[in-house]
């Protein structure tokens, strides 16, 4: 692994392990701070839901507006209240629960105004004793409310003829325990069969999403109205308190286990927004225009819709919602069974989710571009929205929601952050590679490459370019000293440096006074040979300025000497060109690494570069880049050869020049090859006399090559072949 690799799987590894300390410590510890945005999401998925039908077995006598208008203001008279209690067992009515309490006699009782104005009271009806007849002889459990700050002096306690007994109690419980109680006057809370409280507690953003289905008052557990309500139902005397190490686990009745928070509190189901439920007027039941098929055998709540009565709340589906309606979902999720809780393992459960997502997401989202990244992203939200709206619904698990989706934006946060800082180190990195190889244009492709993978090992094919200075040995001999020999290199190097790459090249290395290039990496350049050969061409060609600078400048003058007795400019250089497959990428070791490339390509471009001088060719190329140029030039055919350490024969070429050949050496090059075809076909007489015909023009361009041919024919000649097939394997280097 390279030392970036391991620096990115450090970073990685690095990512993870704060990620996750900060978002599972954030749920562990600090989970208040976040519980409103919490549930905020969970309303979400009630709206996204929306209504569901009920069991039907639910139904709301509403003291509305229309009754108050037609009975009077609240409160109304008890024996009028009586009244209504009576036509509802009348009519069939299962069991019915007050969401009120009377917490104060009647005081518009005849007997209390002739107590209260002196009057004789025999035979005057007490309205408060007729409603505890009346409740005595109905169905009627009594609401009461238990006060939660406000202490109350130790008086009467509210009515439970039932036993509830506490199984594994927990010291940890979060039971809601009142500091007072407001009942009902003393003569109707004792005429009344039960009574249950129908306090409901909002949480800390004012919404009604679980209510206490038992409190812990003095000592002693007591049960909500909807609880009590569904005990007389089912004809059950004892209520099993279930406790887990966290607090209160569920509530058993028989075989009936109501899941709790540890509070004691049922997660509310909601069916839908306010009046989901069937709501009968109460003026209705008092002018007996209900069909008692409403009531027959229903659980009846009687409480209240009317503004002026405040009893409006706010919950998931509305902010302004019945009091008494949330006591009907609460009677209905027990029924229907369809309760949502949150089990004791939900804790390590939501942390493996925590776990679970940001991890996934995270190495999903740091491997894709941004744009990608975020579609991704946008995915697994709708996955995770998806995952939460089943369990919730159809499973009935309350997960914590927030620090799931907390999860993915952080995962997806943390992947942009890293990617961004990769992508400058990376570039960072590239830049310090290449930048010294390319044009600042084929940089800038590089660097617009998104994945940045440009250091990882690649095949692909390219042209590779090998020069070398002639006699060079000779011309570091003729240098006063060493500060002028490398002037003299950096005189001819830069130039032939920026011929390569403003063609595209890349300058692989420099080794001594040779240079290495190769064109289509670590980009794609397209017409990467004919780039390859104009460059060659054009330092050819730039010789010839070189050349006469060095002439002029006082420090070469031993160099030019030199070079003027033997016939040749100062600097003099042979170019070879090859094409094919190669391994590209960063090598080296983890200290020390660059980028290059290697594979029998390039061993190929070396040796032909070194075969320059043998053919007396400037530029050298193989039959693999020829058959890729584009543009015109003009070629002469020098060889087919095997070079030393291969068997597959190669052809070498040599590029004269730009363009196409005329006049003379059109007709020079046309004669040559003719003899060329006659080589190869072993017709070496024929071939013979066309090469001294060519070798002996005045104007000859390359006496070397038909020297050479005639040398061979005159060989071939004397002793003939017998299975001649063209080839010349050269045993050295050049």
């Amino acid at each position: 692994m390279t030392k970036l690799g391991k620096w990115k799987l450090f970073s990685h590894l690095s990512v993870l392990v704060i990620g996750l300390t900060v978002l599972i410590g954030g749920y562990l510890y600090i989970p208040q701070t976040f519980l409103s945005l919490d549930n905020r999401l969970r309303d979400f998925l009630f709206l996204a839901r929306g209504p569901i039908p009920t069991t039907g077995q639910v139904v709301i006598v509403d003291l509305d507006d229309a009754s108050l208008e037609k009975y009077g203001q609240w409160p109304w008279s008890r024996d009028l209240f009586a009244e209504l209690l009576q036509k509802l067992a009348n009519d069939g009515a299962g069991i019915v629960g007050l969401d009120i309490v009377f917490s104060e006699a009647d005081r518009t009782s005849p007997a209390k105004l002739a107590k209260r104005y002196h009057f004789p009271d025999k035979n005057l009806p007490d309205f408060d004793q007729v409603m505890a007849k009346t409740l005595a002889q109905t169905p009627t459990i009594l609401g009461y409310v238990f006060q939660m700050s406000t202490p109350t002096p130790k008086a009467d306690t509210p009515n439970i003829p039932a036993i509830f007994i506490e199984r594994g109690f927990s010291a940890n419980t979060d039971i809601l325990q009142p500091k007072g109680v407001l009942l009902n006057i003393p003569v109707l809370q004792n005429a009344a069969y039960s009574s249950g409280f129908f306090n409901n507690v909002p949480d800390e953003s004012g919404m009604v999403r679980s209510v206490p289905l038992v409190m812990k008052y003095d000592g002693v557990i007591y049960p909500s109205l909807a609880l009590e309500m569904i005990r007389i139902a089912t004809q059950k005397s004892k209520v099993f308190v279930n406790y887990s190490d966290l607090g209160v686990e569920s509530i058993q009745l028989g075989k009936m286990f109501i899941p709790t928070d540890p509070g004691g509190r049922l997660f509310v189901n909601y069916r839908g927004p306010g009046h989901t439920f069937h709501y009968i007027s109460a003026a209705r039941v008092l002018e007996n225009k209900v069909d008692p098929k409403e009531l027959d055998g229903k659980f009846v709540l009687i409480g209240t819709s009317a503004a002026g009565l405040l009893d409006l709340r706010s919950m998931p589906f509305d902010n302004v919602y019945p009091g008494v309606e949330a006591h009907a979902n609460v009677i209905d999720n027990i029924l229907k069974g369809d309760f949502l809780t949150r089990p004791s393992w939900v804790i390590s459960a939501n942390m493996l989710i925590i776990a679970v997502v940001f991890a996934f997401s995270y190495l999903i989202f740091v491997r894709l571009s941004a744009f990608w990244a975020f579609v991704a992203y946008l995915a697994e939200a709708i996955a995770l929205y998806f995952f939460y709206f089943e369990t919730l619904f159809k499973e009935g698990i309350v997960f914590n929601i927030l620090f799931g989706v907390f999860a993915l934006g952080v995962a997806f946060i943390f992947s942009l952050v890293v990617a961004y800082f990769f992508e400058t180190r990376q570039k960072m990195m590239l830049r310090g590679k290449l930048s010294s190889k390319v044009s600042p244009a084929v940089m800038e492709e590089i660097l617009k490459n998104e994945a940045n993978n440009i250091m990882e090992g690649d095949t692909r094919e390219v042209t590779v370019f090998f020069s070398d200075v002639r006699n060079f040995t000779n011309i570091s001999e003729a240098m006063p000293n060493a500060k002028t020999l490398i002037t003299f290199l950096n005189d001819y190097m830069e130039p032939m440096t920026d011929i390569i790459v403003k063609a595209q090249g890349t300058v692989d290395k420099f080794i001594g006074d040779a240079i290495m290039a190769y064109w289509n990496a670590p980009i794609d350049v397209e017409d990467h040979a004919d780039k390859a050969v104009t460059a060659s061409l054009e330092q050819i060609k730039g010789l010839d300025e070189i050349n006469e600078k060095v002439r002029q400048d006082p420090r070469f003058e031993a160099v030019v000497k030199m070079a003027d007795d033997a016939g040749v400019p100062p600097i003099d250089i042979g170019i070879g060109l090859n094409t094919g497959e190669a391994v590209v990428g960063e090598m080296g070791s983890a200290g020390r690494s660059d980028y290059t490339v290697i594979g029998d390509p390039i061993n190929l471009g070396a040796r032909l570069e070194s075969l320059c001088k043998f053919y007396n060719s400037k530029v050298t190329i193989s039959n693999f880049t020829k058959d890729l140029l584009k543009q015109p030039y003009i070629f002469r055919f020098l060889d087919l050869v095997t070079v030393k350490g291969k068997t597959e024969p190669v052809e070498v070429w040599q590029v004269q020049d730009f363009g196409q050949a005329e006049g003379r050496l059109k007709e020079e090059l046309d004669k040559y090859h003719q003899a060329i075809a006659l080589y190869k076909d072993a017709k070496f007489d024929q071939a013979l006399e066309i090469f001294k015909e060519v070798e002996a023009w005045p104007d000859k361009t390359n006496q070397n090559v038909y020297k050479m041919y005639i040398e061979r024919c005159e060989h071939y000649i004397e002793e003939p072949p017998e299975d001649f097939n063209g080839v010349f394997v050269h045993k050295t280097k050049g």
